[in-house]
């Protein structure tokens, strides 16, 4: 293939904006039930069928690959109760053009998973921990299984091959102010990126409102007052603002899509367990791949469809604008 075909079929947006970052959900079920990504009860899961194989997302994968896709992040629900899920990772890091396979998980498993995943080729994780007290765990999870998360994370530590580990914190106003310098003392014991992400409307519930914002300027300035922060350098795609100790004792980051977004420079794509593409966590439509992948489509077809949702990706969210209409689905539903 000619460069200039090469570069013809590349997904960039109508924005110019060069997709190279796919976050692929293998599963909608979890085993806690965050407040902030899930009711309680009540929620249908999807049918076995209804969820895209490993062949059909190894398909989708590759094709993206092709088309400039370097960057693979498997996602839930919680991907780790996907049976199988070491095998998909090292599926995936040998398709041509990817360059990384990372996991978001809630930790629940790693403890018994992290070799496993090591061995698989895993090179990253996000690890999501909102809280370090066990009442507030229980509370915001639904689950008593804060000690379990954080066994993972120190099993996580022998497999030297998964760095960074990160850990992601939910920040909600009433919630997040009184550990904010305990996170900011994890992060300079422990080798984790300890990373705070605004707290965003695609609860399942619908109960967000802008009160409960706990803005990422605001938490930065609780631990710079106390510990001295320095800003890193970090790719201008990056979702997160990170920051080192001025000691050099741990780092810190802060995802600010709500009061900073970061829509100009999104890289990102998604795929859904049951197999619909989506080009912003707040879009309200849906590109089917499913169909077409069990219907017979050649790769140059959903190559075709692939493309033709990424010119439609989106200018930005609309959080802050007039008349703000939510995602279609919920967090848990869309992958996180």
């Amino acid at each position: 293939m000619s460069a200039q075909a090469q570069h013809n079929q590349q997904f960039i947006d109508s924005f110019g904006r060069r997709i190279e970052d796919m976050r692929v959900s293998v599963i909608d079920k979890c085993n806690f039930r965050c407040t902030y990504c899930m009711p309680a009860e009540g929620l249908a899961w999807l049918r076995n069928r209804e969820i895209l194989t490993f062949d059909e997302i190894e398909r989708v994968v590759r094709i993206a690959a092709e088309r400039g896709v370097t960057q693979i992040r498997l996602t839930g629900g919680e991907p780790t109760v996907r049976k199988g899920l070491p095998d998909l990772i090292s599926r995936l890091i040998r398709v041509p053009g990817v360059e990384e396979v990372t996991l978001t998980t809630n930790g629940f498993l790693l403890r018994r998973m992290a070799r496993e995943l090591a061995d698989a080729g895993l090179t990253r994780i996000n690890v999501s921990l909102d809280t370090l007290t066990r009442e507030k765990f229980a509370h915001i999870t639904r689950r008593d299984h804060l000690d379990e998360v954080l066994a993972g994370l120190e099993e996580l530590e022998k497999h030297s091959t998964i760095r960074p580990i990160k850990v992601n914190a939910v920040a909600i106003r009433g919630f997040t102010e009184p550990e904010v310098l305990d996170f900011a003392r994890f992060a300079r014991r422990k080798p984790y990126v300890v990373r705070f992400i605004e707290f965003m409307p695609l609860d399942a519930d619908e109960s967000w409102s802008r009160e409960q914002l706990l803005t990422g300027r605001e938490i930065y300035e609780m631990i710079n007052a106390v510990y001295p922060l320095v800003p890193r350098d970090t790719d201008p795609s990056s979702t997160s603002r990170v920051y080192r100790f001025a000691d050099g004792r741990g780092e810190v980051g802060f995802i600010n899509p709500v009061s900073e977004p970061f829509c100009s420079t999104c890289n990102r794509i998604r795929l859904t367990a049951d197999g619909q593409l989506r080009t912003c966590l707040f879009s309200t439509w849906e590109t089917d791949l499913r169909a077409p992948l069990r219907s017979g489509a050649s790769d140059e077809e959903l190559g075709r469809i692939m493309h033709g949702a990424v010119l439609r990706k989106e200018m930005k969210h609309h959080i802050n604008d007039p008349g703000f209409v939510r995602a279609s689905r919920s967090m848990s539903q869309i992958g996180g």
